[in-house]
C-alpha cells in the first residue's frame, strides 16, 4: 500500500495522470466524430436536411456574389492540405536544426497519420459529394470527412505545439486563435464552395483534434520515460526545451 501510494503521488503517478486524461481527451474527442460517422453511414434525414439547406444558402450567395466565390477560391488553395506539410516539414528541418530529432518525427507522424486515417475513413464511407448546379468549384474523391479541413487544423495545432516553448505570455493565446481561424475559414471555404457539406468539415476538424491529442500523450509518455519534467502541452508545447540553446548530449 505504501509503494502504491508512493508511486501515485510521486513522478510516475504523475505521468499515469498526464497520459489518462490526455487518452480521455482523444476518446471523448472521437465521440461526436463516431456519432457523425453513424449517422452520415444511415442517411439520418435531419442532418441530411441540415447539410443540404445549408449548402443551398451558400451556393446561391456565391453564385450571386463571384468575388466572393473567387476569395474562397483563393483561400482554399492558398491553405491547401499541400501549404500545411510543406510548413510542417519546414518545422520539423528547423527542430532537426535544434538537435530535436524525435520531436520532428513526432510533427511528421501526426501530420501523415492524421492524413491517413482521414483517407482511409473517406474510403469507407464512400459519400458523395454536394451535386449543385451550376457549380463554383469541383473537388475529386469522397467527401466524409474534409481533407482540407483536416488538414488543416493538423497543420495548424502541429505548428503551434512546436512554437509555443519560444512564444510567452499573450502571444501564446495569438498563435491559437491563429490557428483556430485558419482552421475553421478553411473549412468554411470547402462548404462555401459547394465541395462538402457542413458535417464533412466538422468531422474532418474533430479527427484532427483527436489524432493530434493522441500524438502528443505518446511524446508526453517518451519525455517522462527520458527522466523530464512533465508538461501540458496546449500551455507550453510538447518539447518546452526547445525553448532552449542547443546542447550536445543525447538528441531532445
Amino acid at each position: 500500500m505504501t509503494e502504491m501510494r508512493r508511486w501515485l503521488l510521486g513522478p510516475d503517478g504523475a505521468l499515469g495522470a498526464r497520459l489518462t486524461a490526455a487518452t480521455l481527451a482523444a476518446a471523448i474527442l472521437m465521440v461526436p466524430f463516431m456519432l457523425l460517422l453513424v449517422l452520415v453511414k444511415s442517411a439520418f434525414t435531419p442532418l441530411n436536411r441540415f447539410d443540404q439547406g445549408v449548402a443551398a444558402d451558400l451556393h446561391s450567395y456565391a453564385l450571386s456574389n463571384p468575388g466572393f466565390a473567387r476569395a474562397m477560391e483563393f483561400i482554399t488553395n492558398a491553405l491547401a492540405p499541400e501549404t500545411w506539410r510543406v510548413l510542417v516539414g519546414a518545422a520539423a528541418v528547423y527542430t532537426l536544426l535544434r538537435g530535436a530529432p524525435r520531436l520532428a518525427i513526432w510533427a511528421i507522424t501526426t501530420v501523415a497519420a492524421g492524413g491517413l486515417i482521414g483517407l482511409a475513413v473517406k474510403i469507407a464511407v464512400e459519400r458523395a459529394r454536394p451535386m449543385l448546379p451550376d457549380p463554383v468549384s469541383w473537388a475529386p474523391g469522397w467527401s466524409f470527412p474534409s481533407g482540407h479541413a483536416l488538414n488543416a487544423a493538423l497543420g495548424a495545432v502541429t505548428l503551434v505545439l512546436l512554437l509555443l516553448p519560444v512564444l510567452h505570455g499573450v502571444w501564446r493565446a495569438v498563435a491559437w486563435t491563429l490557428a483556430a481561424l485558419a482552421s475553421v475559414t478553411v473549412a468554411f471555404t470547402r462548404v462555401a464552395l459547394g465541395v462538402h457539406w457542413v458535417s464533412d468539415v466538422v468531422a474532418g476538424l474533430i479527427l484532427a483534434l483527436a489524432v493530434v491529442a493522441a500524438t502528443a500523450a505518446g511524446f508526453e509518455a517518451w519525455r517522462r520515460r527520458m527522466g523530464r519534467r512533465p508538461v501540458e502541452p496546449y500551455i507550453e508545447g510538447v518539447e518546452p526545451e526547445m525553448a532552449a540553446p542547443k546542447a550536445t548530449g543525447e538528441p531532445r
